[in-house]
Formats: structure tokens, sequence, C-alpha cells
């Protein structure tokens, strides 16, 4: 599979191996009026300057960032442009990009760079298909470097070559190692012949081939002038924070459609991210979500209908592989995947109706422990219908889940946010309100420097019992917010990873034409999604960056993966701000005690311990060179397969110490009618019995309880 390690991703937004210059569209020319494309580049510059939180000049400095950025993401491997087409290239614009963006000088970088790489993409052509037409030694011992922040461009034809024999020979090898495994599982069944490796390392290399031809393919068709327009603004915009985007309008129309179609697939939002297809989020309840093999973040590397042969997606568009993976309902569907620790696993799911009203409800259980009743909420985001009063919040929602539990008369409550990305800022106040007295919840400052403190109104509390929130490396924004919040007014335990996502920052849609005064969001000119006020907790620390801190932290096997905000070299930086005014929870609960004896559990809980172990190794895996010896390889692949099984195993608990987890009585009967839905609801009851770090929350809030009963007691 090719991936951001593997192959040149400049190839995606490029596009057509053949760049038409924007001198022929005008660009450059300093018509009057100006055209479309200056229109857009010059009202970004002015939005960036003037209205982004925390803009960085547009300035030489500025322009020697975009410089680098772009071209590599024109040339991601550094296999394709040479040393001396990038000094060239210096020499010429490194410090004139800003001027195109201030409009003080026509556009020219972009189609300078079109004309390098059009002749360099001809010759790379060439290069990939005379390499794949001979065979491989796999025999040899060499490796592939693919750290590309390390590798230079190559300095002469040579070097070009040899960095794309490495390149292909490992696109093959996965493939040899795929076939050979596959001929060692089928030698037992009937009808069986083996075939000489001769004939499978041929076979190897035409799927490499054909995969590359395809790529180069989609480049000559789909490429336009208006993609490597987009990216170069793109690129701009994202030099001066990582939320900040540009959104051209047939991208957001799409981006829309997603949001609100009804159709039959696994429940995944897709996007091209480096040459692949990437899991953005998942659907709850969709076949995507119910299998508990697939993660956000993951690359689906080939889609097979049913026993069919598998469809290779590297270098596809996300259209494309919507359209694979999408079918008829109840006809299976293979994934391959890529995890993000490296391994590859394949995954059957049976395509369902994608019902969006499962997307993101709140929903809860009851937990029967040894102390009592734990109730159990779930918000995979915080939702809000705008455009219907009467739609569904998650504030309201939560309530009433809180309320049904209560009602149950349960000891305690952990509420789960992991990987919950985020949503309304309103409910996350009004939702903090249900569990903290009246008091201020998130602090919010635009770039004029003066913050403003969004309060909870409402005196009466909804629950006031021990209560615990769950997160993990993907809980971002106001998932943080309300974990700040609880953890500020020490009203409840943050239980999982060592630090949440560290998204401290708010973005607003701003159409970009001026003649509408920007206020439509879908302008033709397209949309920028503009980073303008920035969160901070009441305590005064940012959520940027650093993101919450764990009470207590459970090893898993994200930890280490470069995932979180702080990873982005253009993330905003973490500051502080005044304190706010407010009241600690009068019930508060001896941390150190609860920690203490989580802590102990923890120590001696095999599980947790090799999880741990498991994922640094995997972290390390990932950052080495790669073998181009098959035996090598295969070794490396088995140990990390062996990895990543123990790990899913490890992460579900065994038969005898399964959670007692069941629904409650009022929804007993809340899926009647609708056979998918009430199965959906069992498997999800059925996923929370074997959920380890479920398991350690519910510990805690047990330690919870026994401590408020010693002091109600004495």
């Amino acid at each position: 599979m090719i991936s951001k390690r593997n192959f040149p991703i400049v190839l995606l937004i490029l596009g057509a191996g053949v760049f038409v210059a924007f001198r022929t569209l005008g660009i450059g020319a300093n018509p009057n009026p100006p055209t479309k494309y200056e229109r857009i580049l010059h009202n970004v510059g002015e939005m960036l300057e003037q209205i982004h939180y925390s803009p960085k000049a547009i300035d030489d400095k500025f322009s020697k960032e975009v410089f680098t950025k772009y071209l590599a993401d024109v040339d991601v491997e550094k296999n394709v442009l040479l040393q001396s087409d990038i000094e060239e290239l210096r020499a010429k614009y490194e410090t004139k990009i800003d001027d195109e963006i201030l409009a003080r000088a026509p556009i020219e970088f972009v189609p300078a760079v079109g004309d390098i790489y059009k002749k360099r993409l001809a010759e790379t052509e060439v290069i990939y298909k005379d390499i794949l037409s001979k065979p491989f030694d796999f025999t040899t011992n060499e490796d592939v470097d693919q750290n590309y922040d390390k590798v230079d461009y190559p300095k002469n034809d040579a070097e070009r070559k040899d960095a794309w024999r490495k390149r292909l020979k490992y696109l093959t090898l996965e493939r040899y190692s795929d076939l050979l495994d596959a001929q060692e599982a089928a030698k037992n069944k009937p009808g069986f012949v083996a075939r000489s490796k001769e004939d499978l390392e041929k076979e190897a290399r035409d799927k490499a081939l054909k995969v590359m031809d395809r790529f180069y393919e989609r480049l000559k068709k789909k490429g336009d002038d208006d993609d490597r327009f987009n990216m170069y603004v793109q690129t701009i915009v994202q030099c001066m924070d990582p939320h900040t985007d540009y959104f051209p309008p047939v991208e957001k129309r799409y981006f829309d459609e997603q949001m609100s179609g009804h159709f039959f697939g696994i429940g995944a939002s897709l996007k091209e991210e480096d040459g692949n297809i990437k899991v953005t989020s998942l659907v709850t309840g969709s076949p995507a979500w119910k299998s508990g093999q697939i993660q956000v973040g993951d690359i689906i590397a080939k889609v097979g209908q049913g026993k069919e042969e598998p469809v290779d997606l590297t270098g596809s568009q996300v259209e494309d592989a919507v359209k694979v993976i999408r079918g008829t309902k109840g006809t299976e569907v293979r994934l391959t995947l890529k995890k993000a620790d490296g391994a590859t696993k394949i995954v059957s799911l049976i395509r369902d109706e994608i019902v969006q009203d499962e997307q993101t409800f709140a929903r809860s259980a009851i937990i029967n422990s040894s102390k009592g009743k734990i109730g159990y909420i779930y918000l995979p985001e915080f939702y809000a219908d705008f455009d219907n009063p009467k739609g569904s919040r998650c504030s309201i929602d939560v309530a009433r889940e809180v309320t049904k539990l209560k009602e149950e008369k349960v000891d305690g409550i952990v509420l789960d946010l992991r990987f919950n990305g985020g949503g309304s800022l309103y409910d996350v106040v009004q939702m903090a309100g249900l569990f903290v007295e009246q008091g201020p919840i998130v602090q919010v400052r635009d770039r004029d420097g003066k913050p403003q403190i969004l309060p909870d109104h409402d005196k009466s509390v909804l629950y006031d019992g021990p209560f615990a929130v769950m997160v993990n490396e993907l809980s971002a924004s106001a998932s943080e917010i309300f974990a700040a919040a609880i953890q500020d007014y020490h009203r409840g335990v943050i239980i999982g990873s060592t630090s949440t996502y560290g998204k401290g920052t708010v973005q607003r849609n701003i159409g970009l034409d001026k003649t509408l005064g920007f206020s439509d969001a879908n302008s033709e000119l397209g949309t920028l999604k503009l980073t303008l006020q920035k969160f901070y907790r009441i305590s005064g620390g940012s959520t940027q960056l650093r993101g919450v801190a764990s009470d207590i932290v459970l090893p898993d096997l994200y930890e280490y993966s470069k995932i979180r905000e702080k990873d982005n070299p253009d993330a905003l930086p973490w500051d502080e701000i005044a304190k706010a005014e407010y009241t600690p929870w009068k019930y508060a609960y001896d941390l150190t005690v609860i920690k203490g004896m989580s802590n102990d559990r923890l120590k001696n809980n095999q599980a947790f311990n090799l999880i741990k172990s498991d994922a640094e190794w995997l972290s390390q895996e990932n950052d080495k060179v790669f073998p181009l010896n098959l035996q090598k390889y295969r070794d490396e692949q088995k140990q990390i397969k062996a990895t990543i099984k123990q790990i899913e195993s490890l992460s579900k608990l065994t038969d005898a110490n399964q959670l007692k987890v069941q629904g409650l009585p009022e929804d007993a009967h809340k899926y009647d009618g609708d056979k998918d839905k009430a199965d959906r609801f069992q498997q999800w009851l059925k996923d929370k019995k074997t959920d380890i770090y479920l398991g350690e929350a519910v510990n805690v809030l047990d330690d919870m309880i026994t401590q408020k009963n010693l002091v109600y007691n004495k």
C-alpha cells in the first residue's frame, strides 16, 4: 500500500501531471478587474491578516514557510523533483509568495512549479514502468528509509532512480508477501495448485504496476486549474494554524451532502490524505462501529465485494472510494485496513442503511458493581440541530438520561467522552450545569484579548453524586471544555489517556465573496474556515496544545501515536489568562486517595501493563527503516500482527470478569418494531461488558462511593 511514507503525494492535488500555467487564466497578467483566482487569494490574505485569532505576519519569513510546505506536499517522498529544481525555485520565489498573497506581485510560483513538475513527472513515469518490468531480488539485505523529513532531494538522475527502485520494491514486497500468505492458507483446499515464487513475484509486480498506472491515469484525467490553485491556497492558510482551512465550492457542497445523506454502506466518514483514504469518524450503530475493528485514522487500502478480488484504493479520491464501499443492503464488503501502528488487517462487514439519527445521540446503561449501581452515559459528540428549534440537543438528551438513571437510584455516574471530537459550545455549558451549581464553565477570548466568561445560570444541580468522565487522545474541543470544568470544580474524576487532544480554538465558516459581505458560507469563491477565538479553562489555562490531563491515567494503544494537536508544528501555543471567580464543589472527593487506589490496581493488572509495553514497542517500530528482505519483512510483520492481536485481546475483559451491563427498564421497548436498531443496541451493551477501560472507571466509581459513604457515616 502506498502511503505518505511510500509514495509522492504531490500527485493528489497537482493532478494530471500537466500544469496549465495560471498565466493562461489571466493570473500574473494583472488584469482589471481581477480574475477569480486573484480575488480568492487576495481575500484570503486580507482575512488572515485582519480576522484570524493570531495571524503570522505575511512577510518573507511566512513566504519561506509556504514555499517549503508547498514543495513538501508536491513531492512528499522527494523522488520526483531534483535538488537543482528546488534551488532554482528557491532563488526566484522563496521570498515572493507574500507579495502574491498581498497583491503586490502576479501569481507565478505555482505555474513555475508546474512547469518543472510536468517535466519530472513524465520522467518518473518512464522510471517506474522500467523498474517494475524486471524481477526484484528479495534475498538481498537492504532497507528503505521512509522518514522523508530526513531524506534529501536526489542530486541527480541516478539517485532519483535508486530512490524509486526502493519505494517500488517495498510496494511489491507487501503484495508478494500477501500472495505467499494466501497460497499457504489455500494449500489444503480442494483444487489447490501451487504456484512458483517467480510467478507470485511477477503477479506482485503486476499489481504494483496497476496501482501506479491507475494513479498516474487519474492525475492526467481529473486534475484541473482549480485543483492546483486550491492546493496553493490551502497550503497558505494551513501555515496559520492546523484548523484554518480553505474549502472550494465543490468540496463544501460534497461535505454538506455527506453530512445529511441516507445510503447503504458501512457508516464511516472518509477523507483523502497523503494519497490514502482515511477514516475520520464512525456512525454510531453502523456496521463499521459495531465491528469494533475500525478506528478513526485507519487507512482503507483495499475494498473487496464479497469474495471478489479487492480493489486497491491507493491514489483514489474519496468519491471513488465511496462508490465501491457503498452498495446493496445485506451484501458483504471486505476492507483491508492499514492501522496507525503499521499493521494490516482485513475486516468483513455487511452493508446496512446508515441511519443518521443514531450517529450522535446519547444513550445510557446500568452497570451492577460490587458497591451498587453505576450509571453509564455514552456521548459520541456534542450535537445540536441548529436548523430545527425542536431538533435534538445533547444537553437535553444527557439531562434526560441522567434523570432516567436517577430514577433507577444509581450510586454513581460515568460519562464516556472517548473519541468525542466536540461540537456545540452552548450545549457544553448547559451540560456542565447539570453537574455543578451556578457559575462559570469556560472562558473565550478573541484576537482583541478581552475574555468572555460563559456561565451556567441555573442554580440547581440535576445530579450531585459520584461522577467520572472518560476521555482519550481524540477527545477534543467541547469534550475538553467539559472535562476541564469538571476537573477545575473538583466535581469528578477524569479517567483516560495522559491528556486529551488539545484543540482549544474556535472556527467559523466565512464565505470569500466581498460583494456578499462574506455572509454566504457557500460562496462561489469558496469558504474559509477561520480560527477566530481561543478557549480557556475557568482556572485560567488554555486547553490549546496541552489538552486536559487525566487524573487517573490508563495505558492505551494510541498514547505514543503522533495524533494530538501538539504534534503539529503550526499549532497555536498554550497560554493562560486570569482565572475566573468560582467556588469548587462542596462535596469534593479526596483525589489523592482515589488515585492511589487506582494506581495500586494498575500496578498489579497484567493486561494494562502489557498494553503499555506493547504500545511503546509499536511506536518504535513505526519510526524505523523498513527491510526489503523478504524474510526480515515477514518476521517483522508477524511480530507486529501478534502484538496487535495481543493488545486487542488484552483490551477485552475475560468472561469471568465481564461487567454486568444492562439497558434501562425505560428503554426495554424503545426499539420495538425496528429489529435492526434493537440489535444494534444489544450489540452496544455487549461491547460495554468487555471494555477493560470502562471496567477500571467502574472501579474508580466504586472507590468514590466508598469514600462518600465513609464521610456520610462519620
